[in-house]
């Protein structure tokens, strides 16, 4: 989301920014005239601070005053949180045994619905609170089946908080359950109970299912879910329980997946690698059940799995689990499965006496044997024994889960390298390779830093400093291209801002050694000048120089490209300037506009739309070939007029590529009703049919897959003297884009009948369909306007740089940040990596999104 400096206030004028909900304390010296604050340790005040004064809140008040407690944030995370937490209930049922399916589903109406086939929640009575156990686990903070070992011997809930802290943050949730032979109801708003528990009817299926809509008042932002942001997470799931079945389906797009992995983290290795090339074929598999000893007489079962494989590639990739949730900070169960694996490597090339002699004098260490390493490490352990740092989990503290994971990994991988030789061997001349190149990247950093590259003592020269010493009151701008560089320069404000231009673009580093990145002059400026230094043992976060670092880069192919690739460097070799929220990336405008000596400048397409809109001055008349079917338009039906049928173009034109397929769309969006072609819609394939055919007489065949049973036509038509080939499926009746353009045609009341003749100030045109008429009406409307499209930051001056890009009152800023680090790994692999398939696959699935590109 965009980040935007100042916030903006509803008589639009520029306030402070709001910090956690509170305003920012008076300044005693700028502000001279605030009394002084007030002495906490006076008598007056200490008589004052009373009982009174102490605020103890219920459960669903603490939850809806302070959410992020409870769920991170109220942004896009924390609205995913959602339904994580309702899904985590469904998976401690799998993961005890009595659960093997779990359904997820986005409703048309914004809500989701998550459905299991287990035991079903309690609905008996439950005595100490004089309800029923479906009210109490809804309604209670730190009340669920969790808290007792023998109903849930694994579970990765949120400390009994999950469920409940759901209900609290929606504006209504209704719980079914399926027990018994019977479908028990409750329905909540806003976690007060509306409907007491009753019984809807008789069932056969047994299980839980939970409906709910996230609060606007809490999630102001968006209350809208992304399809692919829940299907990643369902995937992790799937490959952490297979024994699970996991479906998602999102009624809107009628998209859907099944998420069913049998060969449970192996298959999940191989999924990170897919993209990638592994160096031996099956990964390798290490799983044992043992006890972990947390006191003299504390004793519990703990159960470990680890897959491993590793690639050609330079990076590592490790995730680590504990009951299904993901430990994003790792914690001892992954430190001891590191110090494992290093340790039987060194071990193996010990014992081996060929290897031996090929690793000479060098000393491996952590990063060499993590090289290319891909590996899932899962455990799975009593709850009640589990402890974590912090609420979300993100990092396993028990002491002896490190020793449980180093000797159990120690002594089968050790095991597994002694069976498979020929594996081995592949291991540890990766490894090898990888000791040599940073034994060279270390001599690089030596060299470089008596030469003075990398001397923190001396700056490079093509950086313009700012004069603030203070890092968390600075930014760095990495703009691209000197001449945009020196815009930006003389532009900035020198007191907090720094300027660093690139030239060209920067290496590759996905396909890279570090010794050869510190070889690339614009990596190591860029090193220098961010001060945090670079590899395993020299970075160091705390001594960035800069609380912002700013990608400043074009807005066409070559800045993105740039924009890419200095994203996989940040990704891969400073990660923790991306989980830290230091990087951000500019937003410049697209467009300049002018009107009389009044401009303007706007980000994309629809905001150039909209000013448009606002600023027509126009009597227009459109005249259908119907007799005596005229419209006239002026004023605020004009400006809507036109507004929806220039939105209507830029949907149209990312929804078809060719001349065939626009008539084609364009007739359907002209039937009587919207056509939307499912896999069982036979009647409306058939409709479809016959629309085209009367329409303009093409050639349509209907074909139906096999496999899927889903319906398609191929419409064939003689198109300027060339027979033209268009198959209409599902994935082009997408069914929201569709129905959006349909109602955007039928939202212009316009004529079933071209061409239309248009007259304006005496000027007459003809529009032969609806494109040419929005081309038509976007003349009309840039009349009196002088519109500059800016292809690059080398066409803005130093005044424009500041009041569009640079100035924290008025710019717009994206920050980065890591929400999902598998999707993440797999995303920059299949982007920035040595397989062309993959990228090839990613390109054509998405070129029809693609927007303002420039060739």
């Amino acid at each position: 989301m965009p980040e935007n400096d100042a916030v903006a206030s509803k008589n639009g004028t520029q306030e402070k920014p709001v910090v956690s909900g509170f305003p920012e304390h008076p300044d005693p010296v700028a502000n001279p005239t605030e009394p002084a604050p007030a002495d906490a340790n006076s008598p007056t005040e200490a008589a004052n601070y009373t009982a009174k004064d102490i605020q103890s809140l219920e459960d669903r008040d603490a939850v809806r005053t302070r959410p992020s407690m409870y769920i991170g944030d109220v942004g896009t995370h924390g609205l995913h949180h959602l339904v994580y937490e309702v899904v985590d209930n469904s998976i401690d049922e799998a993961l005890a045994g009595f659960a093997t399916r779990v359904d997820v589903v986005v409703n048309t109406d914004g809500s989701v619905s998550v459905t299991d086939n287990g035991r079903g929640i309690p609905v008996d009575l439950h005595e100490k609170e004089g309800k029923s156990a479906l009210q109490v686990i809804m309604t209670k903070l730190h009340a669920g089946g969790k808290f007792n070992s023998s109903a849930y011997k694994v579970s990765g809930g949120l400390h009994g908080i999950g469920v409940s802290a759901v209900n609290f943050l929606s504006a209504w949730l209704e719980a079914r359950v399926f027990r018994n032979g019977k479908i028990h109801f409750m329905r909540f708003e806003q976690g007060v109970t509306v409907s007491e528990l009753k019984v809807l009817g008789d069932t056969a299926e047994r299980g839980t299912q939970v409906t709910f809509s996230p609060d606007p008042e809490i999630f102001r932002e968006t209350t809208i879910f992304n399809f692919d942001t829940l299907s990643n997470r369902l995937r992790e799931l799937a490959f952490l329980s297979p024994n699970v079945t996991i479906t998602i389906a999102e009624e809107a797009t009628e998209k859907s997946h099944e998420f069913a992995y049998q060969g449970g983290i192996r298959s999940f290795v191989q999924h990170l690698n897919k993209n990638k090339t592994p160096i031996h074929h099956e990964p390798i598999y290490i799983s044992k059940a043992t006890t972990a000893k947390q006191s003299e007489t504390e004793v519990y079962d703990v159960a470990m799995d680890v897959a491993i494989q590793y690639n050609d590639s330079y990076q590592e990739t490790i995730f680590s689990f504990v009951n299904n949730i993901n430990t994003r900070e790792g914690g001892t169960h992954l430190s001891g499965f590191k110090s494992a694996v290093t340790k039987s490597i060194n071990e193996y090339i010990r014992k081996n006496a060929a290897l031996h002699k090929l690793k000479k004098e060098i000393t491996l260490t952590g990063d060499d044997v993590r090289e290319g390493l891909t590996a899932i490490v899962s455990v799975k352990m009593p709850q009640n024994k589990a402890q974590f740092e912090g609420q979300t989990k993100v990092k396993l503290g028990n002491s002896e889960i490190e020793g449980v994971a180093h000797s159990m990994v120690y002594e089968q991988f050790g095991n597994y390298l002694e069976e498979h030789p020929d594996t081995g061997k592949k291991i540890v001349e990766k490894v090898l390779n990888a000791a040599l190149a940073r034994e060279a990247a270390r001599k690089a950093r030596e060299l470089t830093r008596r030469k003075g590259l990398l001397d923190s003592a001396s700056l490079p020269g093509k950086l313009a400093e700012c004069s603030e010493r203070d890092p968390l009151k600075c930014e760095l701008f990495l703009v691209e291209g000197e001449s945009a560089g020196g815009s930006a320069k003389q532009g900035r404000d020198r007191n907090y801002q720094a300027i660093l231009p690139l030239k060209g673009k920067i290496l590759n580093v996905e396909k890279t050694r570090l010794d050869k990145i510190l070889g690339n002059d614009e990596i190591k400026y860029l090193i220098l000048s961010l001060g945090t230094g670079i590899g395993q043992d020299d970075f160091n976060i705390e001594k960035l120089r800069y609380d912002k670092v700013v990608i400043m880069t074009d807005a066409d192919v070559d800045g993105a490209h740039i924009r890419t690739l200095l994203l996989t460097f940040f990704y891969r070799y400073m990660k923790p300037l991306i989980e830290g929220k230091k990087i951000y990336i500019a937003q410049p405008p697209l467009y300049k506009v002018r009107k009389g000596k009044n401009e303007v400048y706007l980000s994309d397409d629809f905001e150039r739309i909209d000013f448009i809109a606002k600023h027509i001055d126009a009597e227009v008349e459109v005249v259908s070939p119907d007799p005596g079917a005229t419209r006239k338009l002026s004023g605020t039906e004009l400006a809507e007029f036109y507004r929806n049928l220039a939105r209507f173009k830029t949907l149209f034109r990312s929804t078809v590529h060719s001349t065939l397929g626009g008539l084609v769309l364009e007739s359907l969006l002209f039937a009587s009703e919207p056509l939307s072609l499912k896999e069982d819609a036979f009647l409306k394939v058939f409709r479809a049919q016959q629309t085209l055919e009367q329409k303009f007489g093409a050639t349509v065949t209907r074909d139906q897959d096999e496999h899927s049973k889903a319906y398609s036509l191929t419409i064939t038509k003689d198109i300027d003297g060339e027979k033209q080939k268009f198959v209409l499926d599902r994935l082009f009746m997408d069914k929201v884009k569709f129905e959006k353009l349909y109602q955007m045609v039928k939202s212009l009341n316009l004529f079933a009948n071209f061409p239309l003749l248009v007259r304006e100030r005496g000027e007459e045109s003809s529009a032969a369909n609806l494109l040419e008429l929005a081309e038509i009406f976007e003349t009309i409307g840039r009349k009196g306007l002088s519109i500059q499209r800016f292809k690059g930051l080398g066409e803005m001056n130093a005044e424009e740089l500041w009041k569009t890009t640079l100035n924290r009152d008025t710019r717009r800023l994206l920050q980065v940040q890591l929400e999902d680090d598998v999707e993440a790994d797999e995303m920059f692999s299949i982007l920035m990596g040595d397989q062309v398939p993959p990228r090839r696959a990613f390109i054509e699935q998405y070129a029809k999104a693609v927007r303002n590109l420039d060739i």
